[in-house]
């Protein structure tokens, strides 16, 4: 059970980082703001994702914990991904031993293993960062075992103090709070967590399922509190290390060494010195003057690989540039009549709605409720007049609604979509020119137009709309919002939707999204069937991505 959890929400979590990577690196100004920590989180994770995937099916624990170590080491980019790397390595050791299922005390467990594992890597651990939230969510998991809690209450323990520890990095790092920033590597870690944490517990975000308000004072939840210390500032200065060159690369030693004397020597050669691995394979990182000396030092131990040196100094000119320039857009562009902002769980859906018009996407759905500040801050960032939302989901709708009631520099309103296909034809309804108050009229009446289903897998029992039972690992067919196929095939179920959905009103075209656990094969075979058994339905298919739902369409 804690083997097959982790493979299927590791990728999701993974995703969110990926998603939020431009985020995250334009907080990135330590060690030193060459903004891509970001982007090495990602691509660290990725490369776990890949190693995970191909696992036979029948993986236990102890494999997986191999694949995390192996593929997050080899995987490893930048000084944030080096550390990333220990902290999963750490947890998924911790992992081993567990009760199945998990209970608080083997989360307290790993985490505690997590703490040792990763400090241990880190010569010089720095307060206000990625080390200090794993610390801080460990000792918060402590206390949940202590008290008995269950390990739901504890896995939504742990992602609360995550936000909060992230919302205080700012006064224990100075460098931090001159630019107006929270840690980056630690807003990635625990944005990582929150979605993982999502997934595992089977969240279906349209039950209203969110994490509580913690900061009572001002009513936020615990990542709208971490965001609200972020005021990016455009840093010009080179100032976070005299050493120009990030020096990584892998390592395997010809025989065993001295780890420490290694260590010491990267020491010499510059800071941020990491060596993680055992013998005989190590990922090594230093901030160096001289990456040529340190390779030349390595190569007389064994063989260097995969090696990767990037200007610091340059990239911190680019960041800044980057920041200027989006800047500098904003204030120059004049501000259009009607934006749009929608929210998409999938690269795909979003680069549809994109195409479609749609000026900010907001990353979320089944695994990850956007905030209303989320939705507030998509909102701002739209150079228009007027903006009009599409939540794409029941339970978004509230924020959304809260986040057009917040605004007070446009006029905005919520279109209310429960799906992404749904905003395709809200969209498609908008004539050029139309006013504000026409567009929102005729998106509203093109959706409500649209019949919808959606086909995924059963976390958990239930019963479907005639009293059928539903058990765990069972496959859904969802037709507007209600449960009423159920089987063991998604291509069959979703066949079986629109057989009944053309019986019960017989529609023109059908417009369908492959989801990220559909491969193009499969997806192919089901474009085949239902060509077959609908042969007068004009198919539009396209590769949507999102996770957990492998099939989502809407007829009409």
């Amino acid at each position: 059970m804690i083997a097959k959890t982790i493979r299927t929400c590791f990728p999701i979590a993974a995703n969110a980082v990926s998603d939020c990577s431009e985020e995250i690196n334009k907080l990135n100004v330590f060690p030193v703001p060459d903004g891509d920590t970001g982007t090495n989180m990602s691509l660290t994770l990725a490369s776990v994702v890949k190693e995970l995937s191909s696992l036979p099916a029948d993986a236990d624990m102890e494999a997986i914990a191999g694949a995390i170590t192996h593929g997050s080491l080899m995987g490893a980019r930048g000084n944030s991904g080096v550390i990333t790397s220990q902290i999963l390595r750490g947890v998924a050791e911790g992992l081993v031993g567990a009760t199945d299922p998990a209970s608080a005390s083997d989360v307290a467990a790993a985490l505690r293993r997590s703490v040792k594992v990763a400090f241990k890597a880190v010569r010089k651990p720095v307060e206000g960062t990625i080390l200090t939230v794993l610390r801080d969510i460990s000792t918060r998991a402590d206390a949940c075992e202590k008290a008995h809690d269950s390990v739901e209450d504890t896995l939504d323990a742990i992602v609360v103090e995550a936000y909060q520890s992230v919302a205080r990095t700012p006064d224990l790092l100075p460098v931090l709070k001159e630019n107006g920033v929270v840690d980056s590597g630690a807003f990635g870690f625990a944005i990582f967590l929150e979605a993982f944490v999502n997934a595992a517990l089977g969240r279906d975000l349209r039950q209203g399922e969110e994490f509580s308000t913690t900061f009572e004072a001002t009513g936020e939840t615990a990542r709208e509190g971490a965001l609200d210390r972020v005021k990016i500032e455009a840093n010009d200065d080179w100032e976070g290390s005299e050493y120009r060159y990030c020096n990584e690369f892998l390592f395997k030693a010809d025989a065993p060494f001295n780890e420490d004397e290694c260590l010491a020597f990267l020491a010499s050669m510059g800071d941020c010195e990491l060596l993680v691995g055992s013998y005989p394979d190590y990922k090594i990182h230093v901030h160096s003057n001289t990456p040529n000396l340190v390779l030349e030092h390595m190569l007389k131990l064994g063989q260097v690989y995969e090696v990767f040196i990037h200007n610091m100094e340059m990239e911190a000119h680019e960041r800044t540039a980057k920041i200027h320039a989006d800047q500098d857009a904003e204030a120059a562009e004049p501000a259009k009549a009607l934006g749009y902002v929608a929210v998409a769980a999938g690269s795909g859906e979003a680069e549809i709605l994109t195409s479609l018009g749609v000026d900010v996407v907001v990353s979320g759905g089944q695994t990850m409720n956007p905030s209303t500040a989320d939705l507030l801050d998509a909102v701002n960032a739209v150079n228009a007049l007027s903006v009009i939302i599409l939540p794409n989901n029941g339970n978004i709708r509230m924020a959304a609604e809260a986040a057009a009631t917040a605004c007070e520099d446009k006029q905005v309103a919520v279109v209310p979509t429960k799906t992404v296909p749904q905003a395709f034809s809200a969209l498609f309804a908008v004539l050029p020119d139309s006013s504000f108050e026409d567009a929102v009229a005729a998106m509203t009446e093109a959706a409500a137009e649209v019949r919808d289903g959606e086909v995924t897998t059963a976390v958990r029992d239930s019963a479907a709309s005639d009293g059928t039972p539903i058990h765990a690992g069972d496959v859904m067919g969802i037709i507007d919002d209600s449960i009423d196929i159920v089987g063991s095939d998604v291509k069959q179920v979703t066949l079986d939707c629109i057989n009944r959905m053309q019986a019960d009103e017989e529609g023109d075209s059908l417009t369908i999204l492959a989801g990220s656990d559909m491969d193009d094969e499969a997806f192919q075979d089901l474009l085949d069937a239902i060509e077959e058994a609908q042969p007068d339905l004009e198919i539009d298919a396209h590769r949507g991505e999102q996770p957990l739902y492998p099939i989502i369409f809407s007829i009409e």
